[in-house]
Order: structure tokens, then sequence, then C-alpha cells
């Protein structure tokens, strides 16, 4: 039997609302980065006046949301240039970049530094490559072995999972089985990306943001609501990424 959503648009105030009617018992309502978009997951058969007063009676919490993601910190373009900051696994790290006859490569040099090795006359294009492969490698490393623990747990099995840039979520779960997990996923917390981890694995379980979604999370991740803060509030690169 397929679930029923569909979706529409409200606005309250100077408010735009995305309003999501799906099979569910209650109300939901969220305000998301980086802009404070504001979300409504609604019962299919409520109206649109009751979620209109919804809203109203949150537009003060609302707009403390939506004041809050535009004072985040936001990096500018990357030109990957000796001095700049770089963000790995929630800490931020100055750059080295040292043009050397030698192969291409990222390395930690203690907990403040990352040294980036490239050969003379390498293009702005060239570093980003090299950055992204080195955040790809180490977001791997760390995704595993949480891909292991949390299939186990929640008895689950997807047909495969990979990395890719992606330019609206931080992770997605096809119905098909197959996750995906945003490269900027290395530039957070690890306690981040094991809630990422759970959050799509347990879409295989349920694949709407329900009642029934919410409570798989509360058992098996009992914090991940202050882990998804955290992810949201953590510096944001320049591209816009949201969850």
């Amino acid at each position: 039997m397929m679930s029923f959503e569909a979706r529409s648009k409200l606005t309250v105030g100077d408010i735009e609302v995305d309003v999501i009617r799906k099979d569910i018992k209650n109300l939901h309502l969220g305000v998301y980065p980086p802009d404070g978009r504001v979300r409504v997951a609604a019962p299919r058969l409520l109206d649109d006046d009751t979620i209109r007063l919804a809203v109203v009676e949150k537009l003060r919490w609302i707009r403390r949301q939506q004041d809050r993601f535009r004072s985040l910190v936001r990096q500018g373009p990357r030109t990957y240039e000796s001095g700049e900051t770089h963000y790995f696994l929630g800490r931020p790290y100055r750059l080295r970049v040292e043009e050397r006859e030698e192969p291409a490569r990222v390395e930690r040099i203690g907990d403040d530094w990352l040294r980036m090795v490239v050969r003379p006359g390498s293009t702005v294009e060239k570093r980003r490559s090299i950055m992204h492969e080195w955040y790809r490698e180490e977001l791997r490393q760390r995704l595993e072995p949480l891909m292991v623990q949390w299939t186990e747990r929640l008895n689950v099995e997807p047909i495969e999972w990979r990395i890719q840039r992606m330019k609206t979520k931080w992770g997605s779960c096809s119905r098909a089985g197959r996750i995906l997990f945003n490269l900027e996923l290395a530039k957070k917390p690890v306690q981040c990306v094991e809630y990422l981890v759970v959050h799509e694995l347990v879409h295989l379980l349920e694949p709407h943001h329900d009642d029934r979604f919410t409570d798989l999370m509360d058992r098996h991740l009992p914090n991940w609501k202050s882990l998804r803060s955290i992810l949201n509030e953590e510096p944001l690169a320049y591209e816009t990424w949201t969850y």
C-alpha cells in the first residue's frame, strides 16, 4: 500500500511555509538552515487554517531560529592557499601549502594544521580536488565501522552506500536501499556522522519522517535531536548544504 504524501505552500505574514501532508498523527513544524526555511509536516486531512494557526503560535520561535541560522559563521570561497582555515571533524585547521615535485597529498600536523603538498603551479581546481579526495578517504574510514555497527544493530542491509558532493542534503536513502553521504560530513564532528548513519539506515525501516521514524530514532539513538542541532549549528561552508 502506497503512503500518501502531498506538498503545497502557505504564506503566514511574510513567511512562506512548505507544507507536506502525509499519513501521520501529529503536526511537526521545523526551521531549517541555511536560511531558516519553514516546513510543516501535517496529517493528510488537516486544513490550511489549522496549519496557519499552528505557525502563528510559533512565530516568535520561528523568527529566533531564523535569526540564529543567519548569524552562523559561513566560510567564503576557498582558494586553497596557506593561511586559510579549513574544517575537519568539527575542528578548524590552518592550511599550509607546500609546492614540491612530490606526489600530491594532505596530512594533519598536530591539532592545528593541515599540510597540503602540491606540484608547482597547481591550479585552485587541482588543489580543491586534492583536498576533496583527502576528505573523502578520511570520511570513508569513519563511515565504514559505523555502517557495520548500525546495520547489525538495526538488522538492515542497504544495497550500497557512497560518498558524494550533494547540493541539498547531508544524506539520502532511496527506496531501493542506496544511501548517499555528503562529502561535507568530513568537516563535521564524528558524532554527527554517526547520527547521519543512523538516520539513513532507519529510513530502510521507515521511509518517511513520520511518528514511526521518530520513535525508531528515539529508541536507537536517544540524543539524535541534539546531534542534529550540532550538525546544523556547525560553521557552514560557502555552499548552502541543508538537511
